[in-house]
């Protein structure tokens, strides 16, 4: 683990620090080594930024199964840098027509166990990523689509050693070895898992992705592949509703960026379905006052302001954010200044607020994930988080790849209080998320940073910290992804294991916090400006790496 690490951080610093010494122009930070080198290797060719989150993330689908892929979605904001403009795509899967609000409720009207509603034909949404990538490839791309899958095949075709990350999954996962198609993949003929460093090939995966290349996205949601698909989740023991018409009828969807002042810079990040982008300005805008720039990381006062603030947000977060084709999201509310000032007077700097409600936003009216950051040579970036939801979905494997359990993002019961739940399953929903794909821009409005991690809702916190570690701690990117963690999301304060602020347990509690340490798995991937070029960095806590030239 240790080598691993050093083998990281000395890729990253190649990255960031070249043999010239001139910062690179281009850069991509990404989950996994091979992955970030298609994306460079796409940039090489004259690719854009676009170009390689697509060549990143087919190779992600092969190396990194366990967190996304072609059975998934995502959320992608890309970054103009003419124009300083931003486009947000919504990759998100979405509830087949035959999805019912009770559809997670056991017969007894309680939520079903959590191995029943993700280890199931319910759990699976319709894939999103897929879709979303043509799109935006059609308005950003540069190179050939059909080129964009030439790594990813050979790799299924031709095979790889088993990633760290992937072999602990195996291992933690057991039943995994019951569906066939990952049986045969990932365990060996005796029934145990693939170790790190062995050699896995997916010849099924590399024939479905040499599909996709030839005849576009719609060879995946039409056609065999889309059968496939359809029959495995009706064919299986707690069956979905999945049915062809559902893929054929998905579309991605355009949104607008949801963006905020912090300090002298403009955030911006991705809107609702997911909460990511909303949250994070929240926090942002409450802690502002507070200056934090004038402590330091491990400042008991910092960590327990983070807490306080991501307790407040958090809160909104499971009241207001859903779907906005299902839900009026008060955005403009949550976000106004005015209702984070009053927000903010339940924060103390010596006493946690305790359990908190949500509030009343102006304009309310009462009714497994991976990321990757890029930037090409003309300056245009993406942020991109990607995901099947859990370690392996849905655990069921079509033609190579591995279908999500996104609907598991639902709220399991339709109504708390006799009033219906926002974010309860609806056909066609998206399902909130806490993806964060965001940018940070100057006044000039030309790109300051690009960031995103993994980790379901810890994702909100993870990006929360990075972005304080860069803004108000000038921290470099590697440094501040590497900060010990605090998060708070929907339970006790936690504090990252073996870390410097695990220390500072008894200090919160006497605060009044519930406090939890624990291990964290992080997930971060970011890029920021950097002098003349860019700097890249990932989560020492995984397996990515950063590359620039």
């Amino acid at each position: 683990m240790i080598l691993r690490r050093l083998l990281v951080v000395v890729l990253v610093l190649l990255g960031a620090c070249p043999a010239s010494h001139a910062a690179p122009k281009t850069m991509v930070a990404a989950a996994h080594p091979l992955a970030a080198q298609a994306g460079l290797d796409a940039l090489r060719r004259g690719g854009s930024a676009a170009d390689a989150a697509i060549a990143v993330q087919m190779v992600l689908g092969v190396v990194e199964p366990h967190a996304s892929g072609l059975g998934g979605g995502g959320f992608l904001l890309h970054y103009d840098a003419a124009s300083g403009a931003i486009a947000v795509y919504d990759g998100r899967e979405t509830a087949p027509a035959g999805a019912t609000p009770a559809m997670f409720l056991g017969s007894d009207g309680k939520p079903l166990s959590t191995r029943e509603a993700v280890w199931s034909g319910i759990s699976v949404g319709v894939p999103g990523a897929l879709a979303m990538l043509e799109l935006a490839h059609k308005e950003h791309g540069k190179l050939a689509w059909s080129e964009l899958f030439a790594a990813a095949i050979a790799l299924a075709r031709d095979g790889y050693a088993v990633p760290p990350r992937l072999a602990t999954w195996l291992e933690r996962l057991p039943p995994l070895r019951s569906e066939p198609g990952i049986r045969a993949v990932y365990f060996n003929d005796d029934g145990s898992p693939k170790k790190a460093g062995e050699r896995v090939v997916n010849p099924a995966l590399a024939e479905t992705l040499q599909s996709i290349a030839d005849q576009g996205a719609r060879a995946f949601y039409e056609g065999p592949i889309a059968a496939e698909m359809v029959a495995r989740v009706q064919g299986h023991i707690r069956p979905g509703t999945l049915a062809l018409s559902d893929l054929a009828a998905y579309q991605p969807a355009r949104r607008e960026p949801v963006c905020g002042p912090y300090r002298v810079w403009i955030v911006c990040g991705m809107g609702p379905p997911s909460s990511g982008g909303i949250a994070i300005l929240q926090m942002l805008g409450l802690l502002e006052p507070f200056e934090l720039w004038k402590g330091k990381p491990d400042d008991l006062r910092s960590l327990h302001l983070i807490a306080e603030a991501s307790r407040l947000a958090f809160a909104d977060r499971n009241r207001y954010v859903a779907d906005p084709a299902f839900v009026s999201v008060p955005v403009a509310g949550l976000l106004s200044p005015a209702y984070l000032a009053e927000r903010r007077k339940l924060m103390s700097p010596d006493r946690s607020m305790g359990e908190v409600g949500p509030g009343v936003p102006p304009g309310y009216v009462e009714r497994g994930t991976s990321h990757m950051s890029i930037v090409d040579r003309w300056g245009n970036a993406v942020a991109f988080t990607t995901t099947i939801e859990g370690p392996f979905g849905a655990g069921m494997m079509v033609r190579g790849f591995i279908l999500n359990n996104e609907l598991t993002d639902f709220s399991a019961r339709p109504e708390i209080g006799g009033k219906p739940v926002a974010n309860r399953v609806e056909p066609g929903k998206r399902p909130r998320s806490s993806m964060s794909p965001t940018f940070v821009l100057d006044r000039d409005r030309k790109l300051v940073m690009a960031l995103g991690s993994a980790g379901g809702s810890r994702i909100i916190g993870d990006t929360l910290q990075a972005l304080i570690g860069v803004l108000d701690w000038n921290l470099s990117m590697p440094d501040a992804i590497s900060l010990p963690r605090v998060i708070r999301a929907n339970g006790p304060t936690e504090l990252e294991q073996g870390t410097t602020i695990a220390g500072k347990a008894d200090a919160l509690r006497a605060l009044g916090h519930q406090v939890q340490v624990r291990r964290h798995e992080g997930g971060l991937a970011g890029i920021r400006r950097f002098d003349d070029g860019w700097q890249g960095g990932v989560d020492p806590r995984r397996d990515g790496v950063a590359m620039g030239e």
